[in-house]
């Protein structure tokens, strides 16, 4: 039986969650990386066993900087995964297998010869499921030598520098997200066929704008990865205001850009982030390996 050892946070310091700078940590050390979202944890080794203090300070960084990062740490796949459900239950992905020793485990890998990454445009995880996950952990086994960058983007901000008027449109709209939305689908066709999968199609139905359960904060939760269409509409129809959304979501005044080293891990929250690893390292082998958290119905 596997056993769910998330710590959770108390509704008051779930209130005042939202990435204030002026927080004042007595476990861990949290260093900005961006002014939209993104912040360095150091002084944690997330091998071994942490104090549940630790753990709620991890889990407070989380929720205000929606993307963290734990620079220099060595974890099997095991370690790895015993870190992760201190914040939540692992899920398997969607269609892939995990690792034969460690099946929680995606490995993330794109071979020297190839031209395309996994996942390579601007997008929240499994946005196609009925439950999407909760949140995502990557953990770099292997980089190149120069680029394989991961950019993030802040939703709430993207959110919230919408007009009143169009986020009474939007607070309407409920948008059909699928796994086979073409230009993410090409990305994922080769791990398919290694697995001997058949590339299905998997549809889900979600507000346009959701309402974060821990922090209350709204986010736009739609993406150009999975998004296709809103409810009752045409995707010629939707097409316009979608076109609109999608670039505005990822201005650079809402991101912030992660360089990978050896053992680097990033935590993000798939609720109100989206992430969009960059293809520039052809010729050169990466391997990650992920751990995805389940997670709720958006609302």
């Amino acid at each position: 039986m596997t056993v769910n050892t998330a710590v959770t946070l108390n509704p008051a310091a779930q209130r005042t969650s939202g990435g204030e700078s002026g927080r004042c940590y007595r476990h861990v050390e949290v260093h900005r990386i961006a002014g939209a979202l993104g912040a360095e944890i150091a002084g944690v080794d997330i091998a071994g066993p942490l104090d549940d203090e630790v753990v709620l300070e991890i889990r407070q960084a989380f929720l205000d900087h929606l993307v963290i990062f734990f620079p220099n740490q060595a974890l099997t796949p095991q370690q790895q995964l015993a870190f992760a459900r201190r914040f939540g239950e692992p899920m398997e992905y969607p269609q892939l297998k995990g690792l034969q020793e460690c099946p929680l485990i995606t490995p993330v890998i794109k071979e020297a010869h190839e031209r395309v990454n996994f996942g390579g445009v601007w997008h929240s995880d499994t946005t196609y499921l009925a439950r999407p996950p909760m949140a995502s952990m990557l953990y770099a086994v292997e980089i190149p030598p120069f680029g394989g960058d991961t950019l993030f983007a802040n939703q709430y901000l993207a959110y919230e520098t919408l007009s009143d008027g169009l986020k009474e449109v939007l607070a309407r709209l409920t948008g059909v997200n699928t796994s086979t939305k073409a230009e993410v689908s090409k990305t994922r066709e080769d791990r398919l066929r290694e697995a001997g999968a058949e590339l299905k199609a998997l549809t889900g139905k979600h507000p346009v704008v959701r309402t974060h359960p821990e922090t209350g904060r709204k986010a736009l939760y739609i993406n150009t990865g999975h998004t296709a269409r809103f409810d009752g509409c045409t995707e010629e129809e939707s097409a316009p205001l979608l076109d609109y959304l999608f670039q505005h979501q990822v201005k650079p005044e809402f991101t912030c850009r992660f360089r990978w080293e050896r053992g680097s891990l990033a935590f993000w929250d798939n609720r109100c982030a989206q992430h969009n690893p960059v293809n520039d390292y052809h010729g050169y082998r990466r391997v990650m390996h992920r751990v995805t958290l389940a997670g709720d119905t958006p609302a």
